[in-house]
C-alpha cells in the first residue's frame, strides 16, 4: 500500500488487501467511508453505523441475486440497470439468490431447528463432544486448534443435525474446507464443480430416503423443505440440498476459526485468560462475544441494488452494487472504544458477527452455544497452553480471511 494517503487506491481482490486488509479498513474509516471501485461499479462501506443502516433497509431495495459474497470476474461485469432473480422452474437454484417472498418461504422451511429453544436442547450432545474430542487430544499434547479440535466439533455437530453418520465428519470437514479455502495467492476452489457435487451427496441421499420413508415433521431440517411448495410445486431431491448446503457450509467453516484465533488472543494476555477462568460459567460467553467481534474471518458481504436509493448520502442506482465491511465495522471507534484491542469483557450492545436484517444468520444460537462449551471445556482442562505462532497459517483471500491451522502445545492440564 502506498505511503501517500491521497494516492490511496483499495480492491478486496488486491494481493495487498488480500494479505492484510486491516490498515487499509483504518484509511477507509477515516477518510473514504463510501469508497467508490469504478471497475466494479460498487460502493464499499467501512464504518459500522452505515453498514447497519444498509442492513436495515428492506423491500427488496437490495439482493443478493448476484450472490452476497460476488466473485471479481461477475464484478467485472457491469449491470445495465436492475437484475432479477433467476427462475423458480424447472430447477430452483439456492435461495441466497432471491429476494422476498422466495427467499423467506425457504428459509422459514428449514431454520426452525436452529431457534433458540431447539438448540439449548443440544448442549448436553455438544458437551460431551467437545470432553470426548479434548480426552483424545490432549493425550497427544500437541494438536492443530482449528481443524482437529473446533473443526471436528462444529462438523459433528453439523452431521447430528442431519442425520450425517458421525463417521464421515472428517470427510465431511475435509471437503468443506477444500471447498472453502485459499491458496497463496488468495484464489479459491469454490467453483471446483467435482467438489460441489461431493458436498450436496452428502445431504442429498438422506433426502431421497427421508421422502421415501415419509416426513413426519419430526426432522425439521429435511422435513420443512420436503413440505415445502415454490409457486405450487414441491422441489426435487437435488434441489433442497442444495439449499441445505448453506447450513452445512456455515455451521462447519467459520467458527472454528473464531475460537481458535480467540484462545491464542486470550493466551497472549495472561491477565485476561485469568479473569476468564475465574468464573468460566459466567465469563465464557462475553468471551465469546469479543471473540466473534475481534477474531471473525469473514471480510464482506454485498448486496445489489434493485431500485435507486440513498445509504451513507450516497446515491446508488439500480443495479450498483454495495459491499460493507464487516471487520471494518468491527473495528471502529465509532462503535467501539479501543476497537483494535482484545477485550474479554468488553459491552457490546451492538453486533455486526451475524449479519442483520433480511439475511441474519440463521446459525448464531448454534454457534454461540458451541463456541461457549468450548471455551468452558478447554480452558477448564488446560491450565497452560502456547500456540506455535510460527507454525499458524493465514492465507490471503478476499473474503474468509482467518487461521486455517493454528497449533497449540499443551503444557499442563487437570482432571476431566
Amino acid at each position: 500500500m502506498s505511503s501517500a494517503v491521497d494516492e490511496f487506491v483499495y480492491d478486496p481482490f488486491g494481493k495487498e488487501e488480500m494479505r492484510n486488509p486491516l490498515p487499509f479498513y483504518e484509511i477507509l474509516r477515516e477518510r473514504y467511508p463510501v469508497y467508490y471501485i469504478e471497475a466494479y461499479d460498487m460502493f464499499v462501506l467501512s464504518r459500522f453505523q452505515d453498514a447497519w443502516d444498509f442492513l436495515t433497509v428492506g423491500d427488496n431495495v437490495f439482493v443478493t441475486n448476484e450472490g452476497s459474497v460476488i466473485n471479481r470476474a461477475d464484478l467485472l461485469n457491469r449491470n445495465n440497470g436492475a437484475t432479477t432473480d433467476p427462475p423458480t422452474a424447472p430447477f430452483l437454484a439456492t435461495h441466497l439468490q432471491f429476494g422476498a417472498p422466495v427467499y423467506e418461504q425457504i428459509r422459514q422451511a428449514h431454520t426452525k431447528q436452529l431457534r433458540p429453544g431447539a438448540v439449548r436442547k443440544l448442549e448436553p450432545f455438544v458437551r460431551e463432544l467437545v470432553r470426548r474430542r479434548l480426552d483424545r487430544l490432549l493425550a497427544e499434547g500437541e494438536f492443530d486448534l482449528v481443524h482437529e479440535f473446533g473443526g471436528m466439533i462444529s462438523v459433528s455437530t453439523i452431521c447430528h443435525l442431519f442425520h450425517i453418520p458421525l463417521g464421515q465428519a472428517r470427510e465431511v470437514l475435509d471437503t468443506i474446507n477444500a471447498v472453502t479455502a485459499t491458496d497463496e495467492d488468495g484464489h479459491g476452489f469454490a467453483r471446483d464443480r467435482e467438489l460441489q457435487m461431493k458436498m450436496l451427496e452428502f445431504i442429498r441421499p438422506l433426502v431421497a430416503a427421508r421422502r421415501q420413508e415419509g416426513p413426519d415433521g419430526s426432522w425439521h431440517l429435511v422435513d420443512g423443505m420436503l413440505d415445502l411448495r415454490v409457486d405450487g410445486r414441491e422441489l426435487s431431491d437435488l434441489e433442497i440440498a442444495g439449499n441445505l448446503t448453506c447450513v452445512l457450509v456455515g455451521g462447519t467453516e467459520t467458527l472454528p476459526k473464531v475460537v481458535g484465533h480467540g484462545l491464542w488472543e486470550l493466551a497472549r494476555r495472561p491477565e485476561q485468560l485469568a479473569q476468564v477462568r475465574a468464573d468460566l460459567d459466567t465469563n465464557a460467553g462475553p468471551a465469546v462475544e469479543e471473540m466473534l467481534r475481534f477474531c471473525g474471518p469473514a471480510q464482506w458481504f454485498g448486496r445489489t441494488a434493485r431500485v435507486e436509493t440513498s445509504i451513507a448520502g450516497q446515491v446508488i442506482r439500480p443495479g450498483q452494487r454495495v459491499i460493507y465491511l464487516t471487520q471494518s465495522a468491527n473495528r471502529d471507534p465509532r462503535e467501539f472504544r479501543d476497537a483494535d484491542r482484545f477485550i474479554w469483557n468488553r459491552d457490546i450492545p451492538r453486533t455486526l458477527a451475524f449479519g442483520r436484517g433480511q439475511h441474519f444468520c440463521v446459525g448464531i444460537h448454534l454457534a454461540r452455544l458451541e463456541a461457549r462449551i468450548i471455551v468452558q471445556e478447554f480452558l477448564s482442562r488446560v491450565t497452560d497452553y502456547e500456540i506455535d505462532a510460527d507454525a499458524a497459517v493465514r492465507n490471503p483471500s478476499s473474503f474468509q480471511w482467518g487461521y486455517s491451522h493454528l497449533p497449540v502445545r499443551v503444557k499442563e492440564v487437570t482432571g476431566r
